[in-house]
């Protein structure tokens, strides 16, 4: 039986199916789809049309030799968690997705050695660039030791690059720090106590120096005069609490490094009798709603924005592309989620 010229083809169509039922040549078919040349809005239309007809797809390797783009592009994690870089790939994706890129996720484990397997790997599938991410906002070094990485556009998302020549997007702690210190005064909360996490993280360290500096701008000083340092954790969120109510029995709020640190500051509240936020404010960090929605009282908490610092690593990383790089350290704004621990 013969096929009715103007029925869809059988098998996978081509692009010649295409152009035969738009009724176009090849090559009109082929610059509608590419979204060059000059052509009747109507005729691209019919292009478009015709390929929703054929179920069309473009072959991906076609299109990478004439234009000398993959259309991938590489991010490259520490996060096996993914805590923090699956928002942030979810916000880069939503920027790389209106241009049709894919993403190719690598988790490297902290591991140096799988790090330089995945930067090898992704160069043979010629991605068109690399974001780097991870857990911490620890400054980090750049990405090197694979040959031909130097001609590769590479931006740095919520750990920075310790080049400032290189493209780094990250998270405005001492704006974060801000907002929750300005919430907690703005309530009327006077006698401030700050608990973090080890001292030897850029997180705690730069919150905790924030926060003091914020406090002295109003003319007050933490509590107990002291930052208390510690572990990114309920249980010591809970130690922390009973030392502070102990040199401080006045402290009227917590300004914590994190949502697990503030959950174990309000169950130790919460256990003593006192009333949150009736006689102590407790604020968070992070906007884990894991913790911050199952803690009692649900928690005031500071949100890092970390799917808008992927969005704007992927815009950053498509300029970079398209031989417009944007070098330097670019700071996303944080946001103030307010809930009943305030």
């Amino acid at each position: 039986m013969t096929p009715d010229p103007g029925s869809p083809p059988v098998g996978r169509a081509r692009l010649a199916d295409v152009a035969a039922l738009a009724g176009v040549s090849v090559g009109t078919a082929s610059k509608a789809l590419n979204g060059g040349g000059r052509m009747r809005p109507e005729t691209r239309q019919r292009v478009l049309d015709a390929v929703a007809a054929l179920g069309f797809r473009p072959n991906q390797a076609a299109q990478s030799l004439h234009t000398g783009r993959s259309w991938t592009v590489g991010l490259v994690t520490t996060d096996g968690i993914g805590r923090f870089s699956t928002p942030v790939l979810l916000g880069a994706e939503d920027a790389l997705g209106a241009g049709k890129i894919s993403v190719l996720l690598c988790d490297t484990r902290g591991d140096a050695i799988r790090e330089q397997h995945h930067l090898q790997t992704l160069l043979e599938r010629r991605v068109d660039g690399i974001i780097v991410t991870g857990r911490r906002t620890d400054a980090r070094p750049p990405l090197t030791g694979v040959t031909g990485l130097e001609s590769i556009p590479v931006v740095y998302a919520l750990s920075p690059s310790t080049d400032p020549q290189d493209t780094s997007v990250v998270s405005d702690d001492r704006g974060g720090a801000r907002l929750a210190v300005e919430h907690l005064l703005a309530t009327g909360r006077t006698r401030i106590a700050h608990v973090t996490g080890p001292e030897h993280h850029a997180a705690a360290r730069d919150r905790a120096r924030h926060a003091v500096e914020h406090l002295a701008a109003a003319s007050l000083e933490l509590s107990t005069g002291r930052v208390h340092f510690g572990e990114w954790s309920e249980a010591w969120g809970r130690r922390a609490a009973d030392a502070v109510l102990r040199t401080a029995p006045g402290t009227d709020a917590f300004f914590c490094g994190n949502d697990q640190i503030a959950r174990g500051v309000a169950d130790t509240l919460r256990e003593r009798g006192v009333s949150v936020p009736g006689d102590v404010a407790v604020v968070g960090y992070d906007n884990w709603d894991t913790m911050a929605l199952a803690s009692r009282p649900p928690l005031t908490t500071i949100d890092m924005n970390l799917a808008e610092i992927g969005r704007i690593a992927a815009l950053r990383l498509l300029e970079a592309i398209d031989a417009d790089p944007a070098p330097g350290v670019h700071t996303v704004p944080c946001r103030l989620v307010v809930r009943e621990s305030t």
